[in-house]
């Protein structure tokens, strides 16, 4: 059944308004815990979906997140790794694989489902279904490198995401803008010699992983790092998403843009030293929208990354989301 004709039925949008941004989420992102007082936890979920339970948000589609099949999974990570990983998910407890990535007995599932919800979400865009799709979903991604996983993530959803635009829809270039407060490592390493991906980040330097400098350009100039000083304010992340994001992305005229969609750099974050508000984020969502309507009728699929601190995630992800239906 069309998502719109399926929302409807449920009464989940008015009959008479248009479908403009689709919400994929998945019980199993409430079931991946990492263990007391880790800061990438299931409430980072249950915050997000009490936030969008409010009247404003009632003309949004609504669906699960489906799991990645192999085939998505081995555009971007070698069989040996998913099956390592897969073995490597305990029965009961714990286990650690570095010092802050950790798998219990339902971590595998949950990045089953994270990554395919970034697909669904291509899927629906590029079908015309919906104009944009956020996917509320965890483990993040953008920090999983092709065969090892760290900084909380396990499978790179945004480049799943991409080759998946590339494989079914015959997409030829496709530009990731990565506004989490730390640098997606694994992104731009998987997409360091590909012309086909424009990989874009703002986040904080110096800070964990400590990639990211300006001078890592990838091996076709295809990698954009715009690094922020302890302390930034939204004027200093508008001045480099309008100096040199922006013209960069117009220049590579992408027909997807895909958002790794971290709120860390919110002021109220613990695991970072930022100082944006929601409303700089909701500022960032329109500009990649203005970007999107000139290259590729406003296509944008967005993921979620990071975000820590559970009142400055919600009110971001608010803002974002909001922003979104106004496409």
């Amino acid at each position: 059944m069309d998502l719109r004709a399926k929302s409807r039925q449920k009464g989940w949008i008015d009959l008479e308004a248009p479908v403009t941004t689709l919400i994929l989420t998945h019980p199993s992102s409430l079931l991946h815990d990492m263990g007391p007082g880790h800061p990438e936890r299931p409430d980072r979920i249950r915050v997000i979906q009490r936030v969008l339970e409010a009247e404003r948000f009632q003309q949004l589609a609504r669906d699960q997140a489906p799991a990645a099949d192999m085939e998505m999974l081995l555009r971007v990570h070698p069989r040996e790794y998913i099956d390592a990983l897969r073995e490597a998910v305990p029965a009961e407890g714990l286990v650690q694989l570095d010092q802050d990535t950790i798998l219990c007995p339902d971590s595998f599932e949950a990045a089953l489902h994270a990554a395919g919800g970034a697909c669904r979400a291509v899927d629906e865009v590029m079908q015309g279904l919906v104009s944009n799709a956020f996917v509320a979903t965890r483990p993040p991604g953008h920090h999983a490198e092709r065969s090892t996983p760290m900084g909380f993530c396990f499978f790179n959803n945004a480049a799943i995401a991409a080759r998946h635009a590339q494989a079914i829809y015959g997409i030829e270039r496709v530009a990731i803008f990565d506004f989490d407060v730390h640098h997606g490592n694994g992104t731009q390493d998987i997409f360091w010699s590909d012309a086909s991906v424009l990989y874009c980040s703002t986040h904080e330097a110096p800070l964990y992983p400590g990639t990211g400098s300006a001078d890592e350009r990838g091996a076709h100039n295809t990698i954009v790092n715009a690094p922020l000083k302890a302390g930034a304010t939204g004027e200093d992340f508008a001045h480099a998403i309008t100096t040199l994001i922006v013209p960069r992305i117009d220049a590579f005229a992408p027909q997807l843009i895909i958002l790794s969609a971290g709120f860390d750099a919110h002021q109220r974050d613990p695991l970072a030293h930022l100082n944006l508000t929601e409303i700089d984020f909701g500022w960032a969502t329109k500009e990649m929208m203005s970007v999107a309507q000139r290259h590729c009728s406003g296509k944008i699929v967005s993921l979620l990354e990071g975000g820590y601190d559970l009142d400055g995630l919600a009110r971001s992800v608010a803002a974002h989301v909001m922003t979104l239906m106004n496409a």
